[in-house]
């Protein structure tokens, strides 16, 4: 199992922080073939967004890498339908 965090941007003023964590969990739940390996998924609120844990089964970490940016790639355009965008590249 591999952990990769990434962070997302986004709206700051939801006074809703806990539906706003459970939305975009949905998101990348809704959006995540099996295929990519996600085991299990976090989100932390964070200063600038939201930061997301994806915990992956990935042979090595390059692999768990590439899985992360698929995953992404996949829920790019539901997140940004809600004003989320990625913050910055992965690792």
């Amino acid at each position: 199992m591999r952990v990769i965090r990434a962070s997302l941007a986004g709206p700051r003023t939801d006074p809703d922080q806990e539906g706003v964590l459970a939305l975009v969990s949905d998101l990348i739940w809704a959006h995540t073939p099996a295929a990519h390996g996600l085991e299990h998924l976090r989100t932390r609120a964070a200063a600038d967004g939201v930061h997301v844990y994806l915990f992956l089964r990935a042979a090595s970490e390059a692999a768990a890498l590439a899985q992360a940016h698929a995953i992404l790639d996949g829920a790019r355009a539901p997140l940004r339908a809600h004003g989320y965008r990625t913050a910055g590249p992965l690792p």
